[in-house]
Parts: structure tokens; C-alpha cells; sequence
């Protein structure tokens, strides 16, 4: 069960790829031991005198014995209505539909990282000095609202991330150790980002990390792509799109990154005056770019530091449309025209950038949480709008966490089929048979059942943690079947009866599969308990351990003798099996020994005796 785990593919694979070896290492070096130093050692350890018990055996051994026939006495009666079988597995398999569509699903559980961030984004075109006031006020209120806080970080208009505009900026606030603050980490966000509309320079929201995230430069949860190669038809969805989105109850402070938002002025040149007048359309191209372009012209040297010639207009002469009356052209005939004769400007706004998803035009939704909400909502919020808005043009696709949310999911769910598959077949070799595997691997839904409601009563989500629990539990589960049918088939071939042979071989395993079952569970108890700052990605995975195992262990005891009942077929010895019972035992061998040596003695005394007479 645990080698699907080795062969996971993408960053679930590379997560949990050690787990898988090191565990299946495990079970194999345990199997070894069990199969040559373990007999050894109960010959050694166990006293002479095994009739000879404890204390404690006398004292327990009674209510196991009460356990025993109670159980017998249950599953006798039982067996009197054994159909109910089948409605238990269909109840179990009902259970998982029904209640695994209610589970909330997400990558990984929001762990408290004592960190977050604040996004910040100002208009279009706000200067790098703006922005730097924006960023430096919300610094201050991070220090004056968060006692909790140990470091705060600002950057104005990161080169580093991001698109590295003016207008973009950050904050990153650490806070002091889970154990040393009241507050968690989410209560902590969740008043910055009420308060953050107060400052409405430009917009901000707080982000908390990811627990498990493949891109290192963050942002928000869900990501939702939109494709069109028509660019206006992409530009008309998008207002309506993003109303949308801001309009969920689910999601929140949705954004695009294509934004119609970079104030531009077009310039228009006369060709036929340009003409007139003797000026070239070269003449006013270059005019434009020296006063505007911030072009280097050259180096020089001073105090042994080169400099930069930058030519460019003062910021005074170059922030109003009207300036450019401010700027004059020589014609051919060395006059001086102003350029305000010679163009025409109009104002429009355009996109900083044109993004491309898969060699396709395109967009990207983010999005922040609801309270409550996880990134498996948020990608069926987004899902269902685009189904309400776009038309077969479109192509839409996922991006950042969400797109990790997708990729663990579909491999998840390769690896438990496989492990189905694989446990499947090694026992149908076991067995030399197809029906006493199927009827072990109706295990398996009972377990997943007991995983299910486990996550549901405890209000835990669907995520990598408790699908990985959820492959364990396969292979963890269905000893217990194979405990019952292998000593049922061996009874069977004794000539005992298809029933019979079925309450015999459960009362009699019934401790083997008790003291296996609370063993593993006892097992993960320490995980489903978990306590601290990091403890909530290990809550989910033994909260599915333990709770399928254990209402597993129930439904098992009653649901397989009753499908063995049903399915199995007809037993007979193997070819193998007849030989090996047909040779003498040790004890036979010698009495056999006995006889003849008892035999040749009388044989020989024959002749003596005869010539007496």
C-alpha cells in the first residue's frame, strides 16, 4: 500500500516520497523479523511450563472469554439476517457520495507561520514617491496594531517580485511564537484586513501564507485563468467577470492583473501641416523622445564616479498634456514651430502589460478567502461563474496554489486506485483465486466510510494529509479480512460448512484482529491529539487512522463473514496441500518405526520357538 506513495507524481510525489520508503522499508525489515527472529525468541523467552499463567492472564483472561462468546452470540445472530450485509456497504458507499461532497478540500490545513503579508497596489500611475508614503502609513498602523509583531519589512516597488511597477509595494509582518501571544495568526489577519480599507490610497489585503506552496513568491489562494486570443472579446468579459467575482460570498478582495488602469497620452502628427511648415515626422519623433524617453545620452567622470546623462525635461515640464506647447521643432527652413501646430493628443487608458497563459491571451482572477472557506470552494465559486459568463471561446485553467490544489488531487487519486489495484492482485495470487480477494475488499468502503464521517464530525478538510491516511488505510484495513478468510477457507477444507465455517474462523481471530486493529490505532492517536503551532497538518491524517480504523473493526467483524457466506465457492485442497498432509507426520513416523522393529523381533523368535515344540 505504501509504493503508490513512492511513484507520486509533481511536488505531492516529492512531499511525501521519503514517508513512502522509509514506511514500506519498515513493513519489509518487520515481515523478515517476524518470519525468523520472532519464533526464535518464543522459544527462548516464553516459560517451560506454558499451562502455568500469571496473574494477570487469570484475571483478564475471563472477560475476554465473555467477549468472545457475546461476540459468537452476535454474529450467529446476525448471519440469521445476513442481507443486511449488503446495506451496510451500500449505507458505507452512500456515506462517502453524500458526505464526502460536503467535506470542505484544500491543499494543505492553514498552519500559523507567526507571518503575513500585505499586498499593495495604488492606481495607475502614481509616482514612486506616492507609493512610498502609502507603504510607510501602513507600515505604522502594522506597528501600533499589532502588539504581536517582532519584525515588519516594507518594500516599495519591488524589483525583485512582482512586476516591479511604482505602484506596487508590500509589507511583511513577523509575530512572536504561537506560544507567546494570545492571538492566532488568522484572528490577527482577519483585523488588519477590516481595518485595511481605511486606507484607501490604493488597495491592500493581508495574505497568510500557504502551508505547502510550490511558488515561493506567494499571493492569493485561488487563481482562476481566463484564455481568448480575441483580446477584445477578453476585455469585455472581464468587468462583468470581476464584479462578479467581488460579489461572492465566498470569495474575497478579487483583482485581475490585466488592468485597463495605465493613463497614456496619444499623439497624433499632421502629416499634411508637418509638410506645410517643412517640418519631418523624424524631426517630431525625436523631439518627443529627447524631452520624454529618459534616454542616456553618455557618461561623465566626477570625483572618480561615473554618472549617467540622463536627457529627459524637468518633472515640472512634463506632468500636463498642455506642456507640450512648451516644445518647438526647426524646419528646413530653420524656424522654430511649436509642436502644439503640428500634433493632436487624446487621453486613454491601456494595459501596463499583455500576459500570456499557454501561448494564449489571457487574465487571472485572484482571490482571498471567505472566513470559513477553503481553496476547494473558491475554485467551484470561480468554476461556476466562468460556466455562467463565457462562451466556448474561452478556455479557462488554474495557476499558484490552486493549481497545486488540482495536481494533488488528480495524483492522490491515482495513487489510491493504483494501491486498490495492486493490493487486489497480490492477494488474488495469495488465494489462487479472484472471490475471497473481492470479498477482503469489502474492507475498503467501510474504512473510507469510517474516514469520512471521522473528518465530518471533527470538522476537518479533504487534503493531502488525509487522502495520503485514506491509501493507508487500505492496506491497514484489510488484515482483518484476511485474518477471517484464510482460517475460514482452512476450515472448510477440514469439512466444515460454508457458515459454520465463517462464525468459527471470526470468533476465533477475533483477538488477533483486536489487539492489530487498537495497535495501529493507539498508534496514530498521538497524531490525531497533536498540539502546537504545527500540528494542524498532522490532526487531519490521524483523525482518518484512526476513526476508519475503528469503525472499520466494527462493521468488519459482521459485514465480511456474512459477504464470505454469499461468495465463496467451493474448497478443495490444492495438489501442494494434498501432498504435505499426505506425509507422515514426526510422531507417525515414529510409531510406524516402532511397529515394524516390533514385528521383525516376533519374526525372528518364530523359528525358535518352533523347534521347542
Amino acid at each position: 500500500m505504501f509504493l503508490p506513495i513512492i511513484f507520486l507524481q509533481g511536488f505531492v510525489g516529492r512531499l511525501f516520497r521519503e514517508f513512502g520508503i522509509v514506511v514500506a522499508g519498515a513493513v519489509l525489515i518487520s515481515a523478515f523479523v517476524s518470519l525468523t527472529l520472532t519464533p526464535v525468541l518464543n522459544v527462548k523467552l516464553t516459560k517451560r511450563n506454558v499451562h502455568n499463567h500469571s496473574w494477570f492472564y487469570r484475571r483478564t483472561e475471563p472477560f475476554f472469554r465473555w467477549l468472545e462468546n457475546s461476540y459468537q452470540s452476535a454474529l450467529t445472530k446476525f448471519m440469521g439476517v445476513r442481507k443486511m450485509a449488503f446495506v451496510l456497504v451500500g449505507l458505507c458507499i452512500a456515506a462517502i457520495i453524500f458526505i464526502g461532497r460536503q467535506l470542505q478540500s484544500e491543499l494543505a490545513p492553514m498552519e500559523d507561520r507567526s507571518q503575513f503579508r500585505l499586498q499593495l497596489t495604488a492606481p495607475e500611475g502614481t509616482s514612486f514617491e506616492a507609493m512610498d508614503v502609502y507603504v510607510n502609513r501602513l507600515s505604522q498602523f502594522m506597528m501600533d496594531s499589532v502588539p504581536e509583531k517582532e519584525v515588519v519589512l516594507s518594500v516599495t516597488s519591488p524589483g525583485f517580485t512582482g512586476s516591479g511597477n511604482a505602484n506596487t509595494g508590500f509589507v511583511r509582518v513577523t509575530l512572536t511564537p504561537p506560544d507567546e501571544r494570545v492571538r492566532s495568526q488568522k484572528q490577527i489577519v482577519a483585523m488588519v484586513n477590516r481595518n485595511l480599507p481605511k486606507f484607501n490610497e490604493g488597495r491592500a489585503f493581508a495574505i497568510e501564507e500557504q502551508t505547502i506552496s510550490v511558488n515561493r513568491r506567494g499571493g492569493q489562494p485561488v487563481s482562476f485563468v481566463i484564455q481568448n486570443n480575441n483580446f477584445e472579446k477578453l476585455t469585455k468579459i472581464l468587468p462583468a467577470f470581476l464584479e462578479a467575482a467581488r460579489q461572492s460570498k465566498v470569495l474575497l478582495n478579487a483583482d485581475v492583473d490585466l488592468k485597463f488602469n495605465k493613463p497614456e497620452l496619444r499623439v497624433q502628427v499632421d502629416r499634411i501641416k508637418a509638410a506645410e511648415l517643412g517640418v519631418s515626422v523624424n524631426d517630431i519623433s525625436q523631439t518627443l523622445q529627447l524631452a520624454y524617453s529618459n534616454r542616456r545620452l553618455g557618461y561623465f567622470t566626477k570625483d572618480g564616479k561615473q554618472y549617467q546623462v540622463m536627457g529627459q525635461v524637468t518633472r515640472n515640464d512634463r506632468d500636463d498634456p498642455d506642456d507640450l506647447k512648451a516644445l518647438f521643432v526647426r524646419n528646413s527652413r530653420g524656424e522654430m514651430i511649436s509642436l502644439d501646430n503640428l500634433v493632436s493628443t487624446s487621453e486613454s487608458n491601456t494595459p501596463p502589460s499583455i500576459y500570456h497563459f499557454n501561448r494564449y491571451k489571457s487574465a487571472t482572477i485572484s482571490a482571498g478567502l471567505a472566513p470559513g472557506k477553503t481553496i476547494g470552494d473558491g475554485i467551484k465559486e470561480m468554476q461556476s461563474i466562468a460556466d455562467k459568463l463565457l462562451d466556448d471561446t474561452f478556455t479557462t485553467s488554474l495557476s499558484g496554489s490552486s493549481r497545486d490544489f488540482a495536481e494533488s488531487s488528480s495524483n492522490t487519486s491515482f495513487a489510491f486506485l493504483l494501491a486498490l489495484g495492486l493490493i487486489f492482485l497480490i492477494l488474488a495470487a495469495q488465494f489462487e483465486s479472484f472471490i475471497d480477494p473481492l470479498i477482503i475488499m469489502f474492507t475498503v468502503p467501510l474504512a473510507i466510510a469510517g474516514a469520512v464521517l471521522s473528518l465530518w464530525l471533527f470538522g476537518m478538510t479533504l487534503n493531502i494529509f488525509s487522502q495520503i491516511g485514506m491509501i493507508m488505510l487500505i492496506g491497514l484495513v484489510t488484515k482483518n479480512g484476511i485474518l477471517i478468510v484464510e482460517f475460514a477457507n482452512q476450515n472448510r477444507m477440514k469439512g466444515m460448512g460454508k457458515m459454520e465455517a465463517a462464525i468459527f474462523a471470526a470468533t476465533q481471530r477475533l483477538r488477533p484482529i483486536l489487539m492489530t486493529s487498537l495497535a495501529m490505532s493507539l498508534g496514530a492517536l498521538p497524531l490525531a491529539l497533536s498540539l502546537g503551532a504545527s500540528a494542524t497538518s498532522r490532526i487531519p491524517l490521524g483523525i482518518v487512522i484512526v476513526g476508519g480504523i475503528m469503525f472499520s473493526l466494527i462493521l468488519t467483524l459482521f459485514v465480511i463473514p456474512a459477504m464470505y457466506s454469499f461468495l465463496s465457492g467451493k474448497k478443495k485442497k490444492s495438489e501442494i496441500d494434498q501432498f504435505v498432509h499426505a506425509q507422515p507426520t514426526v510422531d507417525e513416523t515414529s510409531m510406524a518405526v516402532t511397529a515394524e522393529t516390533t514385528a521383525v523381533t516376533e519374526a525372528t523368535q518364530q523359528p525358535g520357538q518352533t523347534d521347542k515344540a
